[in-house]
């Protein structure tokens, strides 16, 4: 599990083993092989690249192409333990409804996301007055995905007005893991494990 992405790790150390999984926006299934080698989950992905797809196809890997904002409500409530969506949360058009559609279909959720309001991206506002471009973010804004643009503290505003219990989090800089003490502050990326 060292080969994923830090996010990734995360969630997949924390995966109980043997579990049903639905990996929404799974990417070229990382996760969802790793899960499967390494933990014996049983693992389906959802994702709209059509060349994603067919990369999970050929890893072997339960993957329909869809989108997270219209498909999730194909399946049926309670159909997984978990429902993973990895940086996937800001480029959808409705990310409230989409939390509530990934815990409808799992008993949990792990969510992870760029947090907007870490000191780089807001140094780079102030001084140079343009959105950033970094190693995190490596677009520019017009061909980047993310149309929200949502920070820690957002989303556990988010999750307190759902009334969504937390049940982990975890907070990386780079790619390593640090406090939650100033987290919207400090932290590049968030990953929340979240149940009702």
């Amino acid at each position: 599990m060292s080969a994923l992405r830090p996010d990734l790790a995360v969630i997949a150390a924390n995966v109980a083993p043997r579990s049903r999984v639905l990996d929404v926006g799974c990417g070229d299934g990382a996760l969802m092989a790793a899960l499967r080698d390494t933990r014996a989950v049983d693992a389906r992905g959802l994702e709209l690249d059509p060349l994603n797809v067919a990369e999970c196809v050929a890893r072997g890997l339960s993957v329909i192409q869809g989108d997270a904002d219209t498909d999730l409500g194909y399946y049926t409530d309670g159909g997984f333990d978990y429902a993973i969506l990895s940086q996937t949360l800001q480029t959808t058009k409705r990310p409230d409804l989409v939390l509530d559609e990934l815990l409808r279909v799992g008993r949990k959720a792990f969510v992870s996301f760029p947090n907007f309001a870490h000191w780089r991206v807001r140094a780079s506002l102030l001084w140079h007055g343009r959105m950033p471009v970094t190693r995190l973010l490596p677009v520019a804004w017009y061909e980047t995905p993310n149309i929200h643009h949502v920070t820690v503290r957002d989303f556990r505003e988010l999750v307190a007005a759902k009334g969504l219990t937390v049940e982990g989090a975890w907070f990386l800089s780079g790619d390593k893991r640090i406090s939650d003490a100033a987290a919207n502050w400090r932290a590049e990326h968030a990953v929340f494990l979240l149940s009702r």
